[in-house]
């Protein structure tokens, strides 16, 4: 309909062609731009990823490591965007997670998943630091930082640069509040692990409903962190990837 507006007025209410003509096109340019639809454009990643919105458009992401709310305390290199991303066959899976939970007024919400090498190396160095603590408080209050490595809560090697690896949890699709699961995403404790019971009922059924519906659509859980999850018939597994989150 506007665009008819333009031309009509074009045709109709004009003195000068020459001039018309040109505030014309420069009017219908501004127009068409203004009515465009806006799309989030994809770069161009490896064979054999996705970013998880392009399949799951409607997916809570809250991409920690690109900000400072992390247990670092800071961005993380090799996060230049909070743009998550996964394996083909991790974002299929995971789709079919987030279904089954949509049922029942529930999703997902993604803290991490494709990491860069890079990243990893960034934790390794970071760990060197006896001084750098600035998410003690909040993250590891209780953990020695230098031990953090060898109690199996970072590794030099991780599973997230493989591609197939993420750390998630369920919230309610109305609110978008987070599932109550005795401790916050990355909190470095014991009381994060799947063993850890001190829990109350309703923090082990929650736990629990994570766990059985990423098992059934294939993933495996990681013993001391309630979030973490593998795919068990990943693409590359013995492949570590180094492409920055962007």
């Amino acid at each position: 309909m506007l665009l008819f507006i333009l031309i009509n007025s074009y045709l109709y209410e004009t003195k000068s062609p020459i001039m018309t003509k040109s505030v014309f096109l420069a009017s219908l340019s501004l127009m068409l731009l203004a009515t465009a639809p806006t799309q989030q454009v994809s770069k161009q990643l490896p064979d054999g990823f996705a970013y998880i919105r392009d399949i799951i458009p409607h997916i809570e992401v809250d991409l920690r490591y690109c900000g400072h709310h992390n247990f670092i305390g800071k961005p993380v290199k090799g996060y230049l965007e909070p743009r998550a991303i996964l394996s083909k066959q991790a974002t299929e899976a995971l789709a079919k997670v987030e279904k089954e939970l949509n049922k029942n007024n529930m999703g997902l919400k993604i803290y991490d998943a494709y990491r860069p090498q890079s990243a990893v190396n960034h934790f390794v160095n970071w760990s060197k630091d006896p001084k750098d603590t600035l998410g003690k408080a909040e993250f590891y209050p209780t953990e020695d930082k230098g031990l953090l490595f060898k109690r199996g809560y970072i590794a030099s090697k991780s599973g997230h640069s493989r591609g197939s690896t993420v750390d998630l949890t369920i919230i309610m699709l109305d609110s978008k509040i987070e599932l109550d699961m005795g401790s916050p995403f990355d909190f470095l404790g014991e009381i994060s692990g799947h063993h850890y019971k001190k829990l109350s009922q309703e923090q082990l059924k929650n736990r629990e409903l994570l766990r059985y519906a990423m098992e059934k659509q294939g993933f495996r859980a990681y013993s001391k962190e309630w979030w973490h999850y593998t795919l068990n018939n990943e693409p590359f597994k013995d492949r570590y990837f180094d492409f920055p989150v962007q």
